[in-house]
């Protein structure tokens, strides 16, 4: 993922609905939701929805695919993988105390356990 990919779903992310939005369709996996769907889990409405998913899908982070008169998105998980790596390879040059950050149950930092 170059910079300018990365900045763009990051930017996209820092939306209190487009996190609920990705959250949600992480947990549909690859079935994916309709976006009705979308916006009654995350409590937004149609036009609102809409219009972050649309956000999303600009990313990459989302895809979406008509299927008759409805819409159904879903999550990119190798591009929400490529943002990890990014953040983890790039940013951070792999360094060993974020990557401890990225254990199961917190392993690895030093004495704080994850949320």
């Amino acid at each position: 993922m170059k910079e300018p990919d990365a900045l763009a779903a990051l930017s996209a992310l820092a939306n209190a609905t487009r996190l609920r939005i990705l959250k949600t369709l992480v947990a549909a996996g690859n079935d994916g939701l309709t976006a009705g769907d979308v916006a009654r889990q995350v409590d937004a409405s149609p036009s609102r929805a809409s219009f972050h998913l649309a956000a999303l899908s600009e990313t990459g982070l989302i895809s979406s695919a008509k299927q008759s008169r409805e819409i159904t998105y879903r999550v990119d998980f190798a591009r929400i993988g490529d943002l990890i790596r990014y953040l983890m390879q790039d940013c951070c040059a792999n360094n060993a105390i974020v990557r401890a950050c990225c254990l199961p149950d917190g392993e690895g930092r030093s004495g704080r356990r994850s949320s």
